[in-house]
């Protein structure tokens, strides 16, 4: 365990884990969540919840993954060193549902990263002026765009396969190189562009006609819509948008320094995962208003809505190629550390090598999930499982199963069978003692692991109803 690599430093730690957080959760699930919850109350319940329960949680899975310094797995076992207190193997059982669930949403995550680069190849024919491109440099209609929808991504699986497996590739080149020259030092300069691009959104679409009406609709809470059902819309969001359940925050953390500060990292990865969220809605909103377009047309409001408002503001091509390439970039920061809770697991316990793990793990997902997801839409849409499409049931079962339980096992784990052990963790053997530490455990002990049954029976309403 000694010779473990380590992040070269706090930032690229930090940058890593936001980049691991900031995905498709925050650029394309917060959004439609905020426009189907009626705007600014979602968004203050948001930033709420991730302060008082997102964060403690990260603390949990950082304090295994630090005090185990090993993979996802066997950390369950290992983060309890006192041989009095040895954890049962039966714990490892959280351990496998994460990654499970890793495997779901990575059958269907990669597939709207192949999304996402077929809009970005259409636009370009479009901009080009090229036969069956999307071209957004004027206003252009819901039709076209349910229609573009319709023809170039649910019923061209072969084309979006392609985009996929594009998408694919681009990890298998970074994740080769490995965690720290490869996953590190590729965020080192995504994350940046990152936010450079969603800057530039930002500032662009804030100077849009009727923006304000935009902004006033995303910040101006309606106390009426705080209901215990978007509380739980919210929680899950937070696990979500913090890839809480994964096997990440484990794996990532198993590669920090011990003498780091992990409620300073916590804390920062909370903030800017929530700043980055909210920068989201800056930048969607007010083109949406200044459009006229209802906020509120859910998981499509990306692919269908906002080529419309591209399309009604000058330079839309331009501007619609920098949205996508953001997302693009946002997707990826996130499935290089989603692949690598696999890969180590494979390293570690199969003892495969590098980049037989890789190519095992980046290929089985490609065949046995990513290609069922994307004939979800077609060949297979009358396929069923769960009384949902192959695509919804990936989803379904990784964020509404396994990655709360996963979330609720690790809990369970640091508060009452690691307990001064995780203390001991968190305050770096006394070295780094926190005046928060007693509140952080009694939130751990106690109320977290009910908010989890809360959002685990929240979440499989659906299914019994």
């Amino acid at each position: 365990m000694s010779t473990r690599q380590t992040w070269s430093s706090r930032l690229t730690y930090i940058l890593t884990v936001a980049g691991a957080t900031i995905g498709f959760g925050a650029t394309w699930r917060f959004p439609y969540l905020v426009g189907e919850n009626g705007g600014g109350a979602y968004v203050l319940t948001f930033i709420a919840v991730m302060m008082l329960v997102g964060i403690p949680i990260i603390l949990v899975e950082n304090v295994i993954g630090r005090r185990a310094q090993a993979n996802s797995v066997d950390a369950f076992a290992l983060a309890v060193r006192d041989p009095a207190q040895k954890a049962s193997p039966l714990w490892k059982i959280f351990g496998y549902t994460g990654l499970i669930g890793a495997f779901g949403i990575l059958a269907y995550y990669m597939v709207i990263g192949g999304w996402v680069f077929s809009y970005i190849w259409h636009i370009l024919l479009g901009a080009a002026g090229f036969s069956g491109g999307l071209d957004l440099s004027s206003p252009i209609t819901k039709e076209i765009t349910e229609s573009f929808y319709f023809e170039s991504i649910e019923n061209s699986p072969f084309a979006i396969a392609c985009f996929t497996l594009f998408f694919v590739f681009i990890n298998w080149i970074i994740l080769r190189k490995g965690v720290i020259s490869g996953i590190e030092r590729s965020v080192k300069y995504l994350m940046p562009l990152l936010f450079l691009c969603l800057l530039i959104m930002v500032i662009r679409n804030l100077t849009l006609d009727n923006a304000a009406e935009g902004v006033r609709f995303y910040l101006t809470p309606d106390f009426s819509k705080i209901t215990p059902k978007l509380l739980l819309d919210v929680l899950g969001q937070v696990f979500f948008a913090l890839s809480l359940g994964f096997g990440v925050m484990i794996t990532l953390s198993s590669h920090l320094n011990r003498q780091e500060d992990m409620v300073k990292t916590a804390v920062i990865t909370g903030v800017v995962n929530t700043l980055v969220a909210v920068m989201a809605g800056f930048m969607i909103f007010p083109s949406l208003f200044s459009a006229h377009l209802a906020p509120d047309s859910g998981p499509s409001l990306v692919f269908k809505s906002l080529p419309i408002a591209f399309s009604e503001m000058p330079f839309g091509n331009f501007f619609a190629i920098v949205f996508f390439v953001l997302l693009v970039i946002a997707a990826l920061t996130t499935s290089l550390t989603i692949y690598q809770v696999i890969i180590c697991v494979l390293v570690e316990r199969l003892r495969a090598r590098l980049q037989e793990a890789i190519n095992l793990t980046l290929g089985g997902i490609f065949v046995f999930g990513n290609i069922p997801c994307i004939l979800a839409y077609g060949p297979w849409r009358d396929v069923r499982i769960l009384d949902r499409n192959i695509f919804d049931a990936f989803d379904f079962v990784s964020g509404n199963i396994c990655f709360v339980l996963t979330a609720l096992g690790a809990t369970i784990f640091v508060g009452w069978v690691m307990k001064s052990e995780a203390l001991e963790e968190i305050d770096n053997r006394g070295a780094l003692p926190h005046k928060t530490t007693a509140l952080w455990y009694a939130l751990v002990r106690y109320a977290i692991p009910l908010v989890i049954i809360a959002i685990f029976i929240y979440g499989l309403r659906s299914f019994f109803s």
